[in-house]
């Protein structure tokens, strides 16, 4: 059966988790200050950037001086492929990864030696933030090669001298069939295909509530509080939310702390967050919604500066640790669609479908275009064979999910509620949106 949650020993902590704000800041700014200048005597477009913006390192003295600099994107990266981005010789670089690049060129992400060894760092101390220990065994079902996320996940729970089984995505019997033989304490693997795992328990008669399996460390896609509940009492496990991205460096930039589970903890001593304005770029305070921003303070293969990684949150005052937390990732700024005037995001929809009974979590949204009017289809699947077969039922939960999405997003939709299993599942990151128009 499901164990109690493992002590953290705070002994074991890094210097910094425990450190005071000032002693944080203090090596933020030092960190800071060497990063800049790494970045702008090694890549020449972090040289035109500055020049361009009429900022040098130097100039630098205060945390919030980071301001006067210019963003990085997401295109300065691909316009830069494969690796003008680099700030070191090929020579120095031990590991490359990038993104699955579906959306335009490859985002390409180079790293030393040194930059593997903090993130296994950042990876193993995520772990211990959720309860974990080196007695643990860990079920890494991330997807593993150009993907972070995989070996990411492996390289930290070694770390932390935890035992791995790499499983990677896919194969959801044999991997439910692995948790039932291997007993692993946690397992490491987005929500969404989480989901899939838990159906093919239920199909295999396997009760998760049975198995030794007592943590989630889930991330990789946006989730609600409500997945979350819905996740820890099909499965009785802690459900916790793991950060990070392939340009800043993979997951391990952010962690929630198991004691807490308000949000990630962000490792502050290695990545400053910043939140902005995501429409004119002024930096907010803390406690604002807007845009994530990172800067990079102690990577050598890769450094970047303000980048812009469009997930939309607010920065939150430590608690389990005096580094800030992030609050739920809302969606991403290009995620956003803009319905008939009305900005949505695929969380919002999850979440009022995650409060109906007979729906299940397995859903997508198809925005199309009739005329010149904007129209929303939501195909959610009943949560039992039962519900699928009666259409009163159907018909009463399409409605109330439709009454939802109008009262508290704000925008009217179609629901069809459909057979189990009929909406294509994911084996990495979900794909909710078909965008039409």
């Amino acid at each position: 059966m499901n164990q109690p949650a493992t002590p953290i020993d705070t002994a074991t902590l890094d210097p910094l988790e425990t450190a005071s704000v000032d002693e944080l800041r203090a090596t933020q700014l030092k960190r800071l200050k060497w990063s800049l200048k790494h970045a702008y005597e090694n890549v020449p477009f972090y040289r035109q950037s500055f020049d361009k913006a009429g900022v040098h390192p130097d100039d630098i003295q205060t945390l919030a001086d980071l301001a006067k600099l210019p963003f990085t994107t997401k295109a300065d990266l691909r316009d830069n492929y494969p690796f003008g981005m680099l700030a070191t010789p090929m020579s120095e670089i031990v590991r490359i990864h990038a993104s699955s690049g579906t959306t335009g060129q490859p985002t390409v992400v180079g790293y030393t030696q040194k930059d593997i060894d903090v993130w296994s760092d950042v990876m193993a101390r995520s772990i211990r933030a959720a309860g974990g220990s080196r007695n643990d065994k860990v079920h890494v079902a991330y997807g593993y090669g150009l993907f972070t996320g995989g070996l990411g996940a492996h390289y930290g729970a070694e770390r932390l001298g935890c035992a791995v089984i790499p499983m990677s995505g896919g194969q959801t019997e044999k991997q439910v069939q692995l948790i039932r033989d291997f007993e692993p304490d946690i397992i490491m693997v987005t929500p969404s295909y989480m989901l899939n795992i838990a159906d093919e328990m239920e199909r295999q008669g396997i009760d998760p509530h049975k198995l030794p399996l007592r943590t989630g460390i889930f991330g990789a896609e946006p989730w609600t509080d409500s997945m979350r509940t819905a996740l820890e009492q099909r499965l009785g496990i802690d459900a916790l939310d793991i950060y990070g991205l392939s340009e800043v460096m993979g997951p391990g930039v952010g962690m929630e702390c198991l004691e807490t589970k308000d949000g990630p903890t962000i490792w502050e001593d290695h990545f400053y967050p910043e939140i902005i304005d995501p429409t004119s770029g002024e930096v907010l305070p803390d406690g604002e919604y807007g845009e994530l921003v990172f800067t990079t303070l102690t990577k050598e293969g890769l450094p970047v500066i303000r980048y812009r990684t469009r997930d939309l949150t607010r920065l939150l005052p430590g608690t389990a640790r005096p580094m800030r937390r992030i609050d739920k990732i809302t969606g991403r700024s290009d995620d956003m669609l803009i319905i008939r005037g009305v900005n949505v995001f695929p969380t919002q929809i999850e979440e009022q479908l995650l409060k109906i009974a007979s729906l299940s979590p397995h859903y997508e949204i198809e925005v199309s275009r009739q005329g010149n009017m904007d129209t929303v289809l939501v195909r959610v699947e009943a949560n039992h064979h039962d519900i699928a077969r009666d259409p009163v039922a159907c018909e009463q939960a399409a409605k109330e999910l439709q009454h939802a999405i109008k009262t508290y997003i704000g925008i009217s939709s179609q629901v069809e509620v459909c057979p189990v299993e009929s909406v294509m599942r994911s084996m990495g990151k979900a794909r909710r949106v078909k965008d039409l128009r």
